[in-house]
């Protein structure tokens, strides 16, 4: 037989092309990767739906640490919101999910490769970008894409094959992971509609102001309220802590790789606080023109993520300067958990470049002398002088 892997989530289109391969002929191996969200009830029930579907094997693939290491750290050392709204909860994962679906079609000698996107969105391109250039030797295959399916065609299809499961289709799409949680619904196909306080997954639960502490060392988060873990444990407990006061939902707009404008709901109470906390933690331990390059290059890597450009070398060329600049960007940022929203406190860190044995801002100086600070600022501003005085005589 021919031996395929699909990229299997559960849901209804997944299941139609499992179906539907399995049908044709293909020897159909299941594969979902965790990136985070799931249970362990959630992942035995999409195993036994996929066997369901006619599948010879079912695998999932705990990519966490994988996902942390690979893509999220560097999305805090740049502080990247997409638009300066959106950190890129669900295309950061699908760049992780494509690359374990592919190793493992490797590994086990497949000639056939297969995901369930449509030809409308953007997951198709990532997909299909990572497994071209991994293994250009796998070819893909998209049922849904190819045919040009209608979800109601779908469900007749599955139902005469013997397949009737309750296929409702949820009034909001829920995609939950390590870095947020996206929210599509029929408020987010228009221009001018808020997503309900229903449609999001984390109800406020807590009234009362809570103070936490976040600890970073060299950028990477070591600790929440002084207990110590690994920086996707601290994440999941950060989402948990947070996600209580209803934090972190936002609607993104922005441009798809397609070319058309999309709208998006999202929850990301972890990542909207862990950015923040750590950008100001870098305004207190960087120089400004670190801050400064540091900007546009994480706009760049947050943009090339976004559009599936994850394997171009340029992005490890910007990873290794993000990397680096994370030297002294360590200590602690106290943060205030209120209903719906946060605020930073402030930091301490040994490597705090605002230190009052230097100069206070506004106050006093130590590093320098009234004269001297004269002619720094008649140096300083002499080209501007120059330029106005030649151009007002002409």
């Amino acid at each position: 037989m021919k031996k395929l892997v699909i990229a299997y989530s559960g849901g209804l289109d997944t299941s139609y092309c499992a179906v539907s391969l399995s049908k044709a002929g293909y020897e159909v191996h299941a594969v979902s990767v965790n990136t985070g969200g799931f249970t362990e009830d959630e992942i035995n029930a999409i195993k036994t739906n996929a066997y369901k579907m006619g599948v010879a094997t079912y695998k999932n693939i705990d990519a966490i640490s994988t996902y942390y290491q690979d893509v999220i750290k560097y999305l805090i050392y740049g502080n990247v919101l997409k638009n300066n709204t959106y950190p890129l909860s669900v295309s950061a994962e699908r760049i992780i999910q494509a690359i374990e679906i592919i190793k493992y079609a490797k590994s086990i000698d497949a000639q056939y490769i297969a995901h369930g996107s449509t030809g409308a969105g953007n997951d198709q391109v990532r997909f299909d970008m990572i497994f071209q250039t991994l293994a250009p030797e796998i070819q893909i295959i998209t049922p849904i894409r190819d045919e040009q399916l209608t979800r109601q065609q779908e469900i007749e299809y599955l139902k005469s094959n013997g397949i009737d499961l309750p296929w409702k289709k949820a009034k909001y799409s829920i995609n939950k992971g390590l870095w947020g949680t996206s929210v599509g619904g029929s408020e987010t196909l228009t221009s001018s509609n808020p997503l309900p306080e229903s449609a999001y997954p984390s109800p406020l639960e807590k009234n009362t102001e809570e103070k936490i502490t976040i600890t970073f060392t060299k950028g990477e988060v070591t600790a929440i309220n002084n207990i110590a873990d690994s920086p996707e444990n601290n994440i999941e407990k950060l989402n948990s802590i947070a996600s209580k006061y209803a934090i972190g939902r936002d609607i993104h707009v922005g441009d798809t790789i397609i070319g058309i404008k999309g709208r998006v709901g999202f929850e990301a109470s972890g990542a909207l606080i862990l950015i923040k906390a750590h950008h100001l933690l870098e305004k207190h331990t960087l120089t400004k023109w670190q801050l400064q390059h540091k900007e546009y290059l994480s706009s760049f890597y947050g943009m090339h993520l976004h559009e599936g450009q994850y394997l171009d070398p340029v992005m490890r060329d910007m990873e290794a300067f993000l990397q680096s600049s994370q030297k002294n960007v360590s200590g602690n940022v106290f943060v205030t958990l209120k209903p719906y929203h946060f605020s930073l406190d402030g930091i301490e860190s040994k490597h705090d470049l605002m230190n009052a044995k230097f100069a206070s801002y506004g106050e006093e100086s130590r590093g320098w002398t009234a004269d001297e600070a004269k002619g720094f600022i008649k140096i300083i501003g002499y080209q501007n002088k120059i330029y106005q005085q030649v151009n007002s005589e002409l």
